[in-house]
């Protein structure tokens, strides 16, 4: 016997600056049924009386978590902003109910009402939540032609982002501020990035940005050039760090460690080649380590995580990489660690570059295998009125699968 299909105790309305008036017949229908109904402040100023039971939704958000389920088995709806399942509430309201006890009635997402004012398709824009995140996390995507869409939390964020885009030298880019949009209040505004911008930006608020100017966009091949990292001298120079990250060929998801993370060039390129990617440093030195931290930031990578003691200590507690890169404090314990604690399948890269590493890594590739390689460099410098080549010291790389 087929089970009757229950109506969710849960609805997870889409709410927008329109109030109800934007509402679909099945949103209008749950909101009238409803016994309880969730909301932010800004929400619930648009809500005509019900004979509900109205909670404000509290800050921080999990702080709500609670009350909204000891509603369970009531007919309750939430009320969220337009599309609750892009940069919404749903993905979190989701983990901590089955998906049998809700459902979505969702609006045109902010990203969708902008794109159609601007006449930009969608599908060819970067859409990026900011509200609650580092305005840095912009970085990546800032190069010419390009067509961003933002949102950010409220009129001093769009200040803020304005002036990041002017320092990293895209100032001719053209800046829409589009607030309110699809209510009464709706406000459009366009300017560059460098002017003043408005006093006065009502929330929520959103940012169309063209990206213009000659700042320099980040390169999408391997090795970014080492005057984007700030360093004291330990970084895996960029030709080096080309090499190896092609090596250590990162694909969508994985996790990375570094290794004596130094500056973080690896890692930051391990994190840039995929949103998905993880990555975990591990440094003896606090300055290093806060360099490193500082680099991903402005890379817009600030979700790189830092571990700050001796390996291979320190490693006992993070979790399990796909891929290891050694940039420092190799030793035989730390090779003899690795190899006991990592599953198969991953990959060690490990650069040398003195005698002593050089034997280490000649001794494990004798015994384990794996590709042993050796690079040698030189530059051209002035030589008197002529030039000539100056060697850098050789790189031993040692790369292997576990």
């Amino acid at each position: 016997m087929a089970e009757v299909n229950k109506v969710p105790w849960l609805t997870l309305v889409g709410w927008g600056e329109s109030g109800i008036k934007g509402m679909t017949a099945a949103s209008h229908q749950r909101l009238a049924n409803a016994e309880v109904i969730f909301g932010a402040r800004r929400h619930l100023r648009l809500l005509p009386p019900l004979d509900a039971e109205i909670h404000e939704w509290p800050v921080p958000f999990a702080d709500g978590i609670p009350a909204l389920l000891s509603q369970r088995g009531r007919r309750v709806v939430m009320l969220v902003s337009n599309d609750p399942f892009w940069f919404g509430a749903g993905s979190i309201l989701a983990r901590y109910v089955d998906s049998g006890e809700w459902q979505a009635l969702p609006l045109p997402s902010t990203f969708s009402l902008a794109a159609a004012r601007l006449g930009w398709p969608l599908e060819r824009c970067t859409c990026l939540g900011l509200h609650a995140k580092p305005l840095t996390r912009i970085r990546p995507y800032l190069h010419k032609g390009r067509h961003l869409l933002v949102l950010v939390r409220d009129g001093e964020a769009v200040a803020e982002l304005a002036a990041l885009v002017v320092r990293l030298g895209f100032a001719d880019s053209q800046f829409t501020v589009l607030e309110s949009l699809g209510g009464e209040n709706e406000r459009i505004r366009h300017m560059r990035a460098d002017a003043v911008m408005p006093a006065h930006i009502a929330h929520p608020v959103a940012v169309g940005l063209q990206v213009a100017g000659a700042g320099p966009a980040l390169p999408v091949s391997n090795g970014l050039p080492d005057a984007l990292f700030e360093h004291d001298g330990q970084i895996t120079k960029r030709p080096i760090r080309a090499i190896t990250m092609a090596t250590l060929a990162p694909s969508p998801g994985e996790r990375l460690w570094d290794i004596g993370i130094g500056s973080g060039s690896v890692a930051i390129e391990w994190l840039l080649a995929h949103s998905d990617n993880q990555a975990v440093g591990f440094e003896q030195h606090h300055e290093r380590a806060a360099r490193a931290l500082s680099n991903a930031a402005s890379l817009g990578v600030d979700w790189l995580d830092v571990n700050v003691g001796n390996v291979p200590e320190i490693l006992n507690d993070a979790p399990l990489p796909d891929a290891v890169f050694i940039g420092g404090g190799l030793s035989q314990e730390l090779l003899e660690y690795l190899w006991q604690r990592l599953p198969a399948g991953v990959r060690i890269v490990a650069n040398a570059v003195t005698l002593e590493s050089e034997a280490l890594l000649a001794h494990w590739h004798q015994q384990v295998g794996g590709e042993l390689l050796r690079f040698e460099l030189a530059n051209a410098v002035p030589i008197g009125q002529r030039r000539g080549w100056k060697a850098s010291y050789p790189i031993v790389q040692w790369s292997v699968i576990r």
